[in-house]
């Protein structure tokens, strides 16, 4: 009997674990306190009684963000850290603007669903599934489409039109994160050894050399 309690009482934590997210709210809000010394997981709590409407607002998710670089692409992220009221919500918010061809290139967001809706413009996007079968789904989304990017998955979104575009995301966590693919594996510090990267992506350390400059 008592190994059939610890065994219960194992299997519940693991489910537990397993479905955890943004930890839900305790009380109706807990604004961030951004300049608190204290680290836990998330930010600590700013004193109900000094807590303003200013604390659950943001201004200036209409403006358009730089799209002067290499890839085309801004992204202008809503997170705890900008909106403070967010913090315990388990959401935040993006805006994604593209210059004509732009892109958001293969990334993944290690805590966060994205929900991404096409405000303008015309994207071709997509995420592949896990090991083994790494299975592309893809769309061509138009103004006032949505596409939803499972949680984990590495996904992206390209401007397929002649003009500029932009879209909303709305991610399921208070600090979705982000990981990059070609930088996190080209542009790690320290760099990653050219003979690893030569072997995984079957190519000469040349071009690995290459490209670990142009990243």
């Amino acid at each position: 009997m008592a190994s059939r309690i610890l065994l219960f009482a194992l299997l519940a934590l693991v489910l537990s674990q397993a479905i955890a997210s943004d930890p839900s709210p305790l009380q109706d809000f807990c604004v961030a306190d951004i300049n608190s010394p204290v680290f836990v997981n998330g930010l600590v709590c700013k004193n109900p009684n000094f807590t303003t409407p200013d604390d659950f607002f943001f201004k200036g998710l209409d403006q358009p963000g730089n799209t002067m670089n290499k890839l085309g692409f801004n992204a202008n992220l809503v997170n705890a850290m900008a909106l403070p009221g967010l913090n315990t919500l388990g959401i935040s918010i993006a805006r994604l603007d593209f210059a004509p061809y732009g892109l958001n290139p293969p990334h993944t967001h290690p805590r966060a669903t994205e929900v991404f809706t096409v405000v303008e413009g015309t994207f071709y996007v997509g995420f592949v599934t896990s090991n083994p079968d790494n299975k592309l789904f893809s769309k061509v989304l138009n103004k006032g489409d949505v596409f939803v990017f499972p949680e984990g998955l590495i996904h992206f979104q390209f401007n397929i039109g002649k003009t500029s575009g932009f879209g909303i995301s709305g991610l399921s966590s208070q600090n979705p994160g982000l990981i990059t693919i070609a930088n996190a594996v080209f542009k790690s510090n320290p760099p990653i050894s050219d003979d690893i990267l030569a072997k995984a992506f079957q190519l000469d350390k040349k071009i690995v050399d290459w490209i670990q400059t142009q990243i």
